[in-house]
């Protein structure tokens, strides 16, 4: 299950999953953008691919998707949890809405998927949670108040979740990219220089894909020449 996965580091993710066989489930909050992803992803591989409109922020939304994926795949054994949105203002410039709708979808929203993969994995004898967060987790910036704020939330929930589970033979793993070559957020401007989306991709391969006795529990990305 990748979550965000129309567009940007998602779809690289669900691409790279499927490229390595497995059968991925993904969703957005339109309907015109879910239908374009499937579309290109199923062209592009003989695995399953499942979409469904859901919008992390809602718990039911949530719990709905998941019943679609123990439907259509037969069970989870890898949530990416991708989901996100940036809006970059000062303190004294952010709105209530802006707030709630950074922390709700790049925290809470995780809670909500990580809630119901838990005990599906567990049932199913373990599995591997990776949480896409940003190098804002560790690097505040200003304006970045309430992106700061999820993020190095998100990176201390990802710890926490990891210490909890790790005996049941659930993984988890953050991934902290720097600028990424995508249309995320505001403040983004495409750029050779930045991160491939599908850089993200092959490193979330490489966490799957370590012996269960390694943990990579974090793991630091950004462009090798940024501009100066």
């Amino acid at each position: 299950m990748v979550t965000g996965g129309t567009r940007g580091i998602g779809l690289a993710v669900a691409e790279a999953l499927l490229g390595a066989g497995a059968g991925v489930a993904i969703c957005g909050r339109t309907e015109e953008a879910l239908k374009s992803a499937v579309s290109q992803l199923t062209n592009k591989s003989k695995s399953k691919v499942v979409g469904k409109v859901a919008d992390v922020r809602t718990n039911a939304e949530v719990a709905h998707l998941f019943t679609v994926i123990d439907h259509e795949l037969g069970g989870l054994d890898i949530l990416v949890n991708n989901a996100g949105v940036g809006v970059f203002k000062s303190t004294a410039e952010l709105s209530i809405e802006d707030w709630q709708k950074t922390l709700e979808t790049n925290l809470s929203g995780v809670f909500y998927c990580c809630r119901e993969a838990l005990p599906r994995m567990k049932q199913r004898g373990g599995g591997y949670i990776v949480n896409i967060s940003s190098l804002a987790g560790r690097n505040a910036f200003a304006g970045g108040a309430a992106y700061n704020a999820s993020k190095f939330g998100l990176n201390g929930f990802s710890e926490a979740m990891m210490l909890d589970h790790r005996y049941e033979n659930v993984r988890v793993s953050y991934v902290m990219p720097g600028s990424v070559d995508t249309e995320f957020g505001s403040r983004a401007a495409r750029a050779d220089w930045k991160i491939a989306p599908e850089d993200i991709g092959e490193i979330v391969l490489m966490l799957l894909r370590m012996p269960e006795r390694t943990l990579v529990s974090r793991v630091e990305v950004r462009p090798s020449r940024p501009l100066k």
